[in-house]
């Protein structure tokens, strides 16, 4: 009977510490681990816990600005293995601005609401994001403007280079008509160039210097122009 006792006093003892563990530091609910993240539209909750789960998804703010992302990457492919992606966190007017050395590497949340159990949070893009998404608008126009006609007649289709690489040289080539306003369809194509070349420079972007094949011509498969090489 005492050896009961003794056992079930130190199981209490445990839980105290564990529970001393999970108190939210009262300066700033957000420091801490969170976990069992569940997507709703476009906000994702998430709950306080001691620590980070060891085979399941969590983040953690530390104090000192460093930021863990606990997942399973990209892939989602049973059997899961987990691995710990670092970073750095900034807090400002309730948007949480996060740094990381793998893709995304810089993307923002805008808190919801924040209390010693829960955690909301909805992604808000960062100027990054937003100059990218511009850059993606334009290029969807020149690819639009491309297969605005159907391609019967692969005489009637040539090929330009698109595109500004970090390290230089074009991201590729792309077909189009002399049945379009052509003198428009390139003045668009050097637009994003030009957008793409300001992009790289304003956010440091690197790239692979391996230059892009040049396509021999351009041949008609089922109404879509497809490059030769």
């Amino acid at each position: 009977m005492k050896i009961k006792v003794l056992f079930l006093f130190v199981l209490l003892i445990f839980a105290c510490d564990s529970n001393e563990n999970v108190i939210p530091d009262p300066d700033n609910l957000l420091i801490g681990s969170w976990v069992e993240p569940n997507y709703s539209e476009e906000q994702t909750v998430f709950k306080r816990a001691a620590d980070l789960p060891e085979n399941a998804s969590g983040i953690m703010f530390k104090s000192n600005g460093d930021f863990i992302e606990r997942s399973s990457g990209w892939c989602g492919t049973p059997p899961l293995t987990y691995s710990d992606y670092n970073g750095k966190w900034e807090l400002e007017n309730a948007l949480v601005t996060i740094t990381q050395e793998f893709y995304p590497i810089n993307y923002a949340w805008r808190i919801v609401s924040v209390s010693e159990t829960e955690l909301i949070v909805e992604r808000e893009l960062t100027e990054q994001e937003k100059d990218h998404q511009k850059l993606m608008d334009l290029y969807n126009e020149i690819y639009n403007l491309s297969i605005s006609v159907s391609c019967t007649n692969a005489e009637d289709w040539t090929f330009t280079a698109y595109g500004a690489k970090a390290c230089g040289g074009p991201q590729g080539f792309i077909a189009y008509s002399n049945q379009i306003d052509t003198d428009a369809f390139l003045q668009k194509v050097q637009a994003y160039n030009e957008a793409e070349n300001a992009y790289n420079i304003k956010w440091e972007i690197v790239s692979t210097c391996d230059v892009p094949q040049q396509p021999k011509g351009v041949t008609c498969q089922n109404g879509f122009p497809v490059l030769t090489y």
